[in-house]
C-alpha cells in the first residue's frame, strides 16, 4: 500500500499541533504566569467608548474586556485598533456606548479554551496559532481561573514574542 502524501508533511493520523514550535525549546516548562501578563482591564456595555479609549492608553492595552454590570460575567471584548478604524470610518462616535463597538464572545454550541496562569506557553501560542480552532488565528486571550469565574489578565502574541526575546537561551 503507497505512502499518503500530506501537503503539511505530517502522517495522515498525526495533528499539526505535535509540531513545536520554532520557539519551543525556549519555553522550556514555562507557563502563561511566567508572561506576567497585566491584569485585565474591562469596560461595561455601558461605559462610553471614549472612556474605555482612554483607559485603553492609559495604559498601553490593545485590547479590554467586556463585562456585564450585574455580575462581571464575560460577554465579549474591544478591540482598540479596530475601534480606531470604526471612529475614523464614523461607524461609531466616541459619545457612543461600548456595547455599540464591542465584539461578542458566542458561548451557544461552542466550546472555548480556558487559558489560565498554568497554561503551557506551547499551549498558548498552539492558541494564537488556531491549532484547536479550525485555523482561526487569536491575537490575545482571554487568562481566568480554572473556573472561567474570574479574569485574571489578558495576555497577546506580542508578549509571547517579548516573552521569547529575553529569556536567555
Amino acid at each position: 500500500m503507497a505512502a499518503i502524501a500530506q501537503i503539511n508533511g505530517l502522517a495522515p493520523h498525526q495533528k499539526s499541533s505535535s509540531i513545536p514550535s520554532e520557539w519551543a525549546h525556549k519555553y522550556r516548562g514555562a507557563v502563561v504566569e511566567d508572561l506576567d501578563p497585566p491584569p485585565a482591564l474591562s469596560a461595561t456595555p455601558t461605559t462610553i467608548i471614549s472612556d474605555a479609549l482612554m483607559r485603553a492608553y492609559e495604559h498601553d492595552y490593545t485590547h479590554l474586556t467586556v463585562i456585564s454590570e450585574s455580575n462581571r460575567a464575560l460577554l465579549g471584548y474591544l478591540n482598540i485598533p479596530r475601534l480606531k478604524e470604526m471612529l475614523a470610518k464614523k461607524t461609531i462616535l466616541d459619545s457612543d456606548p461600548v456595547e455599540k463597538a464591542m465584539q461578542k464572545f458566542r458561548r451557544r454550541g461552542k466550546v472555548y479554551k480556558v487559558i489560565t496562569m498554568d497554561t503551557p506557553l506551547e499551549e498558548l501560542e498552539a492558541f494564537f496559532e488556531g491549532v484547536d480552532a479550525d485555523g482561526q488565528k487569536q491575537d490575545f486571550a482571554v487568562v481566568t481561573d480554572a473556573g472561567r469565574r474570574f479574569v485574571l489578565g489578558v495576555a497577546t502574541r506580542g508578549d509571547l514574542e517579548e516573552f521569547v526575546k529575553r529569556r536567555p537561551a
